[in-house]
């Protein structure tokens, strides 16, 4: 089985290029940062503090997370419901970044990741699937672009899904996630130390989609010579 790591700070286009990657390679797709969403989510509606690691903990019994494929795109299951279309606003963003930082929280999802990689070719995407998740990952791509650009992109997301905000607001989340991700003492969003970085400042995704082909055919295909 093959796997690849796609990490990377919020709005770098990870999701994007991870399902096109999912398409056309035949992998299974497998969005880790929808999970912290899903507990993000969890955590709102019961009126929980995201950063309250032991108040976290004492609900994990209550949290029954499930996912499932329809026509090519991963859904998430709370408790039975898809709560897909409920998980990507900004203020569940917010809260998906502080449950993360938890340790009860990642060691919690952990298993259930790593479980997908032992029984199927997959592309996985989050902030730390290079480093913590899946350390041996055969491939493993780090995505960066400037702000700007990340801003616009998720602005443009959230506009398209009919949320009411605006490109500064989403500006001003965007810096204010990437501080917590990057500074965490927990798993924080950095490259691995054998991550290929690749800053698609500027790409259109089909750009992003054919520089990640190339690093993935060259990893491969080095992997295959050596078998």
């Amino acid at each position: 089985m093959y796997s690849i790591a796609i990490d990377g700070p919020s709005g770098s286009g990870k999701s994007t290029l991870a399902k096109s990657l999912s398409k056309k390679l035949g992998y299974l797709y497998i969005d880790t940062g929808a999970m912290y969403r899903t507990i993000g989510l969890f955590a709102y509606r019961n009126g929980i503090d995201p950063s309250d690691g032991e108040e976290m903990s004492k609900h994990f019994d209550e949290i029954d997370i499930d996912i499932e494929w329809k026509d090519g795109a991963q859904h998430m299951f709370l408790c039975g419901e898809d709560v897909t279309d409920f998980i990507r606003t900004p203020e569940i963003s917010m809260y998906a970044s502080a449950v993360s930082a938890i340790p009860s929280v990642r060691e919690f999802l952990l298993d259930k990741q790593r479980d997908f990689a032992k029984h199927h070719n997959v592309i996985m995407d989050g902030r730390d699937i290079g480093t913590v998740i899946l350390p041996n990952a055969d491939v493993k791509i780090f995505l960066r672009a400037g702000h700007a650009d990340r801003a616009k992109r998720r602005y443009d997301e959230l506009i398209a899904r009919g949320e009411d905000v605006t490109y500064e607001k989403v500006l001003r989340d965007m810096e204010q996630r990437d501080h917590n991700d990057s500074t965490r003492a927990l798993a924080p969003c950095v490259p691995a130390a054998d991550a290929v970085i690749l800053d698609n400042t500027g790409f259109e995704p089909e750009e992003t989609l054919g520089k990640a082909l190339e690093i993935i055919d060259g990893k491969i295909g080095i992997l295959q010579e050596k078998k």
